[in-house]
């Protein structure tokens, strides 16, 4: 059974103080459940402070957003795998569409960093999906494709410590959504393309992000395809969160 994955991605919001507020409101009233972990990608300055409130939880775990692939050197503003392991990451975003379509990250660098937390240790979380003009296109397997194939010629032992999330990006922060069907069809897709670069695509946990909300979570987490969820904006309150994490029975 592949496990079930509540992400929380708090993009650039939520410092330092704003997290362990947060946190502090969460866990009182959070239950773990066996089989479901619960993921927080912090800012930068904010995840030594998840971390150390996380501290002794085994089913949560602190984020990071971004990497770069060198381990240390002059590039102003970024962080290394290690740096990020040091203050208590455990994973990391690798290729969110807001660093491919703001920020110009490109496939090469996004297989460059899925290499580099591998290697670091840490839990890659790959991003992919298609823009409306690519979907209306009818590109959407093309595109979802091009974006796995960054894992190719990882040895399998690798392959199987990687999470993928579709994020269609038409639908990320628009309010809109795919509907249930269309996401574990694409779902589906993606573990097609898993196999095909030498994954055991039956055990790579596939999430899916876009616009999720208490009021469509359980819908979307009742397609066998969609083993979790990566959340932007209803990750922000405590409440919220929680109300999707609790509209989910498992």
């Amino acid at each position: 059974m592949r496990r079930r994955i509540f992400a929380a991605n708090w993009k650039m919001h939520l410092g330092p103080a704003g997290a362990r507020g947060f946190l502090e409101t969460f866990l009182p009233t959070y239950a773990p459940r066996d089989g479901r972990e619960v993921w927080f990608f912090a800012p930068a300055v904010s995840v030594r402070t998840v971390a150390d409130v996380i501290r002794g939880h085994p089913t949560l775990r602190a984020g990071v957003q971004n990497v770069y692939w060198e381990p240390q050197g002059a590039y102003t503003g970024e962080t290394s795998v290690a740096m990020a392991a040091e203050v208590g990451a455990s994973t990391a975003l690798v290729g969110h569409s807001e660093r491919r379509h703001v920020f110009g990250e490109t496939d090469d660098q996004t297989g460059r960093k899925v290499r580099a937390v591998l290697a670091g240790g840490l839990v890659p979380v790959l991003c992919v999906g298609e823009t409306l003009v690519e979907r209306e296109r009818g590109d959407t397997h093309a595109i979802v494709r091009r974006q796995v194939d960054v894992l190719s010629g990882l040895p399998r032992e690798q392959l199987d410590r990687v999470v993928v999330a579709y994020e269609p990006v038409w639908a990320i922060g628009t309010g809109r959504n795919a509907t249930p069907e269309d996401a574990a069809e694409v779902h589906a897709a993606i573990r097609g393309h898993l196999r095909l670069v030498g994954a055991a695509a039956d055990r790579v946990p596939v999430l899916y992000g876009g616009s999720v909300k208490p009021g469509n979570a359980a819908e979307l987490m009742a397609q066998s395809e969609i083993d979790g969820v990566l959340v932007g904006g209803a990750s922000l309150d405590p409440v919220s969160w929680r109300a999707i994490l609790d509209a989910v029975r498992d």
